[in-house]
């Protein structure tokens, strides 16, 4: 276990910011504990809108397939196909990872869950999302940062970021420490000076194998740093990609299991935004998902124990439009698939009032409809998983009321 000077040292290291740690010193108010759990709650936000379709995927609906004549994924059992869930959903064959969690009833979907606000604009959708209030930006601090106004007394409410800044979702008042992340994935490389790509281009300039490698990587690397610069790498603000959950998920299961008594922690994942060659079940979708479901496991493990009392929540902006685009892609949609693990899920379900496919059945004639409001996802989470009581989620969500329960834990 790690102890408090221990973990400055580690904060220290790590590049923790001055004001996150000004809670580590707080004295907690103590008063009667939650059924003496000591509950943790981690937000993944997928930054850049994830294809929630070919995430869970709705294998009986044959508007899916029609609207998508290349991205679709093959239904269960069919070469590549989804792996079934229940019979009518699919998990996309890249996430096989996390299968083992859904047979232990430890991860569970809500689709067509999303922000009801109809915006398409990455950046206002994040926003509202971050704010818990879809349509309004005039509350001044995430609905993260209200969660740790109204966790019962009787522990520390310690908060974490992951990343360089203080995101929109933990903006506030209370103190949240800033855990920054590691190198950048995408450095100068010698081989990126003119003159010493010119004396390669001519060296591996034929038609050998070698050559063809070469050649290969080398536009491959030229994409990715293109990519820097494109609408994509902008809706990701900054987050990097989700290879990089399995590294720093493992710090902040450290941080949760251990002494600093941590409780909340939130993750920012980019490069969702898909409109180009997002592929099938094999491809740029299949290549961010992998990761995903390995970080997501390496979580559960390093958690240990803690895992039991820990909830996880995944979500993004909004989804994608259910047609493919021209460029072997999909553009800014609406609805979306929520994901939830944690030891006291009760998962091995899809949730939600699924809506269909067809034309007449999609928002606006084109996306996948919203049945179930993110907060109402995110509302038991909160009361039954933290020991919020009921009467404050309308302080974290302003305005807004539980429409829609849902037995998530």
């Amino acid at each position: 276990m790690m102890r408090r000077r221990q973990f400055l040292q580690y904060a220290a290291a790590s590049g923790v910011t001055a004001m996150g740690l000004g809670w580590l010193g707080k004295q907690p108010v103590y008063s009667q504990s939650f059924s003496g759990r000591q509950p943790k709650l981690i937000v993944i936000l997928l930054r850049g809108a994830v294809d929630g379709l070919n995430v869970v995927v709705p294998y009986r609906e044959s508007g899916y397939y029609d609207a998508r004549p290349t991205l679709a994924i093959a239904k269960p059992g069919e070469a590549r196909g989804a792996i079934d869930l229940d019979g009518q959903f699919g998990l996309h064959p890249a996430l096989a990872d996390l299968m083992p969690l859904w047979k232990s009833r430890q991860l569970a979907f809500v689709h067509a869950c999303g922000s009801p606000d109809p915006t398409r604009s990455h950046f206002d959708a994040q926003d509202y999302m971050e704010l818990g209030t879809p349509g309004n930006k005039k509350q001044g601090d995430g609905w993260l940062n209200r969660v740790l106004a109204h966790l019962p007394a009787g522990r520390p409410t310690q908060a974490l970021n992951l990343g360089n800044q203080t995101p929109l979702i933990l903006s506030g008042s209370k103190s949240v420490a800033n855990l920054a992340f590691g190198r950048q994935a995408i450095r100068p490389l010698p081989l990126d000076r003119p003159p010493i790509q010119s004396a390669f281009d001519r060296l591996y300039e034929g038609a050998t194998n070698l050559s063809r490698a070469y050649q290969e990587g080398l536009e491959a690397r030229e994409i990715l740093k293109a990519e820097l610069n494109t609408e994509m790498m902008k809706a990701s603000r900054g987050a990097p990609g989700p290879s990089s959950l399995k590294t720093n998920g493992r710090r902040i299961a450290q941080l949760l299991s251990g002494d600093a008594e941590t409780q909340i922690a939130f993750v920012s994942l980019g490069g969702w935004d898909t409109h180009i060659n997002q592929g099938s079940s094999q491809g740029r979708l299949a290549r961010l998902l992998k990761p995903l479901g390995q970080g997501l496991n390496q979580i559960k493990a390093d958690l240990g124990k803690t895992f039991d009392d820990t909830t996880i929540v995944v979500m993004s902006e909004f989804g994608r439009t259910v047609a493919e685009n021209g460029n072997g892609g999909t553009d800014h949609g609406h609805g979306n698939v929520l994901w939830v693990l944690g030891g006291q899920i009760q998962g091995g379900k899809v949730y939600g009032e699924w809506p269909g496919l067809a034309e007449s059945q999609r928002y606006q004639g084109r996306d996948l409809e919203i049945t179930t409001d993110f907060r109402d996802a995110i509302a038991p989470l909160l009361t039954k998983g933290m020991g919020i009581e009921s009467k404050h989620l309308n302080q974290i969500f302003p305005g807004y009321s539980p429409q829609t329960p849902l037995g998530l834990i």
